[in-house]
């Protein structure tokens, strides 16, 4: 019992530093926007700028510091294999949506998930343009802004509010000819995050995206008492050597399992 309480206490701590942390960082990042950075791509045509890396930096210098044990993945930091051997790892895209920043549109935000064991125990998600601000912390549900929220329940598909790659969405009913998605939401883990709170019955993750687009989502997205997996159903493990992942659906918890059936029999090609 000594344990589970030092645990909580922990964990309870950490929530309010994350909260707070990530509240500074999208304030900081909220203050770069639409000014004269300089950027360039990262990779084959990732775009990176001045405040993925100001913001990446003091979301490391805040949390690091607080949790020198902890370990570190992040969009913006060499990645460092001493993560592999921790328990307890934090997990960031200080600028998930960096086109959507450059470009001057709203889609964009702070993500951070502490991970432990593979699993995220403790989310938070910020837009600061639109004040959108979720929380989750494992078993005790999902906030918007402090308000408690849920992703739809049924099991039905109103395809105009499903947002995720058309190709792909269109196999769950190619029988429609051309369906009319939601609009595109250029953040992956924005994306996600709307079905937390209803605002989007499913959102799907068309390939390629990695631990940090997608661990404070999915613990958002589950605490909401919606599920978020691969296209099989299995859940998605945090924190390994490899941190791309491949096609993945969130939902409210009937509708996802509805999503799943479908493809377990028309699997992907």
């Amino acid at each position: 019992m000594a344990d589970v309480d030092a645990n909580d206490t922990i964990l309870t701590r950490d929530a309010a530093l994350l909260q707070d942390t990530v509240r500074e960082a999208g304030a900081l990042a909220q203050s770069m926007f639409r000014t004269e950075l300089k950027k360039w791509t990262k990779g084959a045509s990732s775009p990176v700028s001045e405040a993925d890396i100001a913001v990446n930096d003091l979301l490391e210098t805040r949390l690091r510091s607080a949790t020198p044990d902890y370990g570190w993945l992040s969009e913006e930091s060499a990645d460092d294999a001493a993560r592999l051997s921790r328990r307890l790892t934090w997990i960031v895209d200080p600028i998930d949506g960096t086109r959507n920043y450059l470009n001057g549109h709203d889609d964009w935000c702070v993500s951070v998930a502490l991970v432990e064991d593979a699993s995220p125990v403790l989310a938070a998600v910020f837009a600061p343009t639109s004040g959108e601000f979720f929380f989750a912390a494992r078993g005790r549900g999902t906030t918007l802004n402090a308000v408690p929220v849920r992703a739809t329940s049924g099991a039905e598909l109103d395809f105009a509010r499903v947002a995720g790659p058309k190709p792909l969405v269109e196999r769950l009913k190619p029988s429609l000819g051309d369906i009319k998605l939601h609009p595109r939401i250029g953040s992956l883990a924005l994306r996600l995050c709307r079905v937390a709170h209803g605002a989007l019955d499913a959102a799907f993750a068309g390939g390629n995206s990695h631990d940090w687009d997608l661990a404070a989502a999915d613990l958002i997205v589950q605490e909401a008492d919606g599920r978020m997996s691969d296209l099989s159903g299995e859940p998605i493990l945090y924190n390994r050597r490899e941190v791309a992942h491949g096609v993945l659906v969130a939902a409210g918890r009937d509708r996802h399992a509805g999503i799943v059936a479908h493809f377990r029999n028309r699997p992907l090609a």
